[in-house]
């Protein structure tokens, strides 16, 4: 009797916590139905530069405590809408990662407002050809002649952005190109500078850290800098005529000392 009253008390236990189960998922599902809303995302990885297009979309649930600024909720909005940056499978559209509406796709789509792309020959650029991926920022060097006629290396150019190298646009490559060209984003003052010193010298790429903002402005360094530093550090001698003779000596032995006198001019014979 002790027995079957057992069994029933256990059967009435798991009843019960079947039932707080259940009524517990239901709340939850509630709940999240309540606090969700659908949110535009991408479908898959989509390249910088693409116009948009109805399959790269798809609506997503998403809490709306979280839901991200300059998110969309109707994909109609983003017909024809190119995007600036490259986004990945599930990531939310995003009015910051849009170029403006009524842009067009390609490269024109992703320069920012008020600045210009503008296009150096990889046979014109020494260092980083096949280095630099689009999204990194440069400095630019140019090797040229100064006022009285020499030699001289300055940065005329920092953080620059390159925008694509050669006819790629992609951000998440991180192997190194062969390429043609390297596109840069500058200002209207920049190009001309760009413009000028191409013309005038060789340049040269050097890629900077994406973080660093310090200044790296500087008097240039010429051919004279060079010497003065080499001889400055030891790297190289400060004099450079013929070498000394060496001068003429005679050995002495007595017993078991040995030892060298320099003869004097007269005793030289």
């Amino acid at each position: 009797m002790k027995n079957v009253r057992a069994i029933w008390m256990i059967v009435i236990s798991l009843l019960l916590g079947l039932a707080a189960v259940v009524v517990a998922g239901k709340w939850v599902v509630d709940r999240a139905s309540v606090d969700a809303s659908k949110v535009i995302t991408a479908s898959r990885d989509i390249d910088v530069g693409t116009s948009l297009t109805p399959d790269m979309l798809q609506s997503t649930d998403w809490p709306r405590a979280s839901m991200p600024p300059g998110s969309f909720e109707d994909a109609k909005l983003l017909a024809s809408r190119v995007v600036k940056i490259n986004l990945v499978r599930g990531e939310p559209l995003m009015e910051s990662k849009l170029a403006p509406e009524g842009a067009m796709g390609g490269l024109s789509g992703v320069i920012t407002e008020g600045k210009r792309a503008i296009t150096v020959k990889v046979n014109e650029v020494i260092g980083l050809a096949g280095l630099a991926l689009p999204g990194n920022n440069v400095d630019i060097l140019v090797n040229a002649k100064d006022e009285s006629d020499k030699p001289i290396s300055k940065i005329v150019l920092e953080r620059i952005l390159v925008l694509a190298v050669g006819q790629d646009l992609g951000r998440d490559e991180t192997k190194p190109k062969a390429v043609t060209a390297v596109t840069l984003e500058v200002t209207p003052e920049e190009a001309e500078k760009l413009d000028l010193a191409r013309s005038i010298g060789t340049l040269s790429l050097v890629l900077r850290n994406q973080i660093d903002k310090s200044p790296g402005t500087t008097d240039g360094v010429r051919t004279k800098d060079l010497l003065r530093l080499s001889v400055e550090t030891g790297t190289a001698p400060a004099y450079r005529g013929k070498p000394a003779a060496p001068k003429p000596t005679i050995e002495i032995i007595r017993g078991i000392q040995k030892t060298e006198t320099i003869l004097a001019p007269k005793e030289i014979r």
